[in-house]
């Protein structure tokens, strides 16, 4: 790992409606798999907390393409896929916890399921709180129930999603474009949803790799 101190990337919308997911597994280098792994024993081993906040802070230092280049293009249904898809989330939760916690916030107001309650958030959801969420979630990986970190993840990104429709369902007569925008969104957060619930399933079966 350099030395150098590298500035945290800042991302446009665009790169999140871009994300499709991982590759075929077959084309993703074995070092995903195998970085990933490793991290993940060494930390869950000697929960050290020290390493843990700095795993969790990793990106505000490094910048989410250090990661990105790990296990972006790794499966979806995997381990480093999973991970990849935590730490954008956090990533993106940071770069604008406002404007996230009013997506949230409006998801929350709309569910009429568990998923306020699975993601843990606290009541009403403003910017430091969700900022505060996507800590705990991401480090619920290295120190928690891996796959009920997993779980709220993928209700974090339910409500996320819902938020999002109904944003775009606001926007659709004023703004045609913008409603686009958040329906690509929505549908964006709904499948790292499944893909993350996919995962915590994988795992409780001992067969996440």
């Amino acid at each position: 790992m350099s030395d150098d101190f590298h500035k945290p990337t800042l991302f446009a919308s665009s790169t999140f409606e871009a994300f499709k997911g991982g590759e075929d597994p077959a084309h993703i280098s074995r070092l995903a798999h195998d970085t990933a792994a490793a991290l993940l024993s060494r930390v869950r081993e000697d929960r050290d907390p020290e390493v843990i906040d700095r795993l969790i802070a990793y990106t505000d230092v490094n910048g989410i393409d250090a990661i990105a280049e790990l296990w972006s293009r790794a499966s979806a249904r995997s381990l480093p896929g999973a991970l990849w898809r935590i730490y954008l989330l956090r990533a993106l939760t940071r770069q604008d916890p406002e404007q996230s916690s009013f997506v949230f916030q409006r998801g929350a107001d709309m569910s009429s399921t568990i998923d306020p309650v699975v993601a843990g958030a606290s009541t009403p959801t403003g910017p430091e709180e969700i900022t505060e969420l996507a800590d705990q979630i991401l480090r619920g990986l290295f120190e928690g129930d891996f796959a009920v970190a997993l779980d709220r993840a993928a209700a974090f990104c339910r409500l996320m999603s819902a938020g999002c429709a109904s944003l775009a369902d606001d926007a659709e007569v004023v703004s045609p474009a913008r409603a686009s925008e958040l329906t690509t969104r929505a549908l964006r957060f709904h499948s790292i949803a499944a893909e993350l619930t996919a995962c915590a399933t994988l795992w409780r079966r001992q067969s996440l790799d």
